[in-house]
Parts: C-alpha cells; structure tokens; sequence
C-alpha cells in the first residue's frame, strides 16, 4: 500500500487522473440528487415568469455588476430571517439562468426587496443613494434614466428562456418590445426589484 501510495504521488499524471475522477464522483452524489428533488425542481405556489420589462431590468442588475455587492439568498438563520425575511427556497428560483445568488453583502439582501420601498424611493436610491441612506457607499447610477430600451433582443431573450423551461406564451413573446420600448432603463431595473421575493408569501 506504501509503495502505490508513493507512486501515485511521484507521478504527477496518474494524480492528476485520480483527483478529476474523485471530483466527478463528489459532484455526482452532490448535484445529481438535487435535479430529481420535487423541491427543487418545482416552481413555488404563485411564481411568475419575468415580465418583459423585469427581464430587461435583470440584465440591467447584471450589467452593472450588483450581485457583486448584493446577494440575492437568505440563509435560515434567525438574524437573517429577522432582518430580511422568509428564507430563500429553491423552488423561486427554477426559472432563473443564471443564479444571482450571489455571495458578498456589501450591501443588504435583495432576495425580499420587492414591495418594501416605493419606485420613487428605488429611483432616488439609484439616482444618489446618499439622499435616501446617509450612510450608503454605493455608486449612483444616473445614466440609467437616460438610457432607453429598443426592445430589439426582448423577444430572442424570452424564446432562449423558454427553451430552459420558462413558461412563456407565444403572446408574451410576441409582445415583449413593445412592452418595453422607449421604457429608460432606470424603470426597468426598479421593476426587476420590485419583483424580487414576492412570489412567497
């Protein structure tokens, strides 16, 4: 055992052959189980597919990098409960592609953020935050309600999440630029927020 033990170690490809091979194992018995699991698979009680309008605001949050100060999961912990809300499911999150999870708060949890403030407080916020939280560190974003949407992509975003199992009708698709044109991207983004955690009750 000593010498194949030894073996393995002086031979740095056979190593690297058996560590893809111990890592594909762990992944299968850690994602595999959770791709056949009702609840993770199966969209909460009252979840909506995102409007045209909070889909182009989602790639707006993306865009300009706020999951990388804002996550997006409430962990079951009591301070975190008492703070932000009900703890994060998986089934709010089976339409979304990618995960905006994130995992840095620099800034507070988005996962509940829908309905808690106003659009006029969400648009003074992004516009200088430091008007509405004294305290902030994070950047305006005034550019947002300068820049308009075409709504020229809407429809080709709608129909590529459609094929990853988002339920949209041929009706939204179809619809999906003229929901959104001339729309600045200031509107779009508070939408997606205001969207945010609403699906559970």
């Amino acid at each position: 055992m000593k010498n194949m033990h030894e073996a393995v170690e002086k031979n740095a490809g056979l190593m690297a052959i058996l560590i893809l091979i111990v890592i594909s194992f762990g992944a299968m018995v850690e994602i595999l189980p959770l791709m056949y699991q009702k609840e993770t698979t199966t969209p909460v009680d009252g979840l909506k597919p995102y409007t045209a309008l909070q889909l182009e605001g989602r790639d707006i949050y993306i865009r300009e990098g706020c999951v990388g100060c804002h996550s997006q999961m409430i962990r079951p912990f009591r301070a975190e409960t008492e703070r932000y809300g009900h703890y994060s499911v998986a089934g709010e999150s089976v339409w979304e592609h990618p995960f905006l999870w994130g995992s840095k708060r620099t800034g507070p949890d988005l996962a509940r953020v829908g309905g808690r403030y106003s659009d006029e407080w969400h648009h003074m916020h992004l516009h200088n935050p430091r008007a509405v939280v004294p305290e902030s560190n994070m950047p305006a974003f005034p550019w947002l309600e300068e820049n308009t949407l075409s709504g020229e992509l809407t429809a080709k975003k709608m129909t590529i999440f459609r094929d990853f199992g988002v339920p949209y009708t041929d009706e939204d698709i179809e619809g999906a630029k003229a929901a959104v044109v001339g729309k600045t991207e200031m509107e779009a983004l508070i939408a997606y927020l205001q969207s945010l955690g609403t699906a559970l009750k």
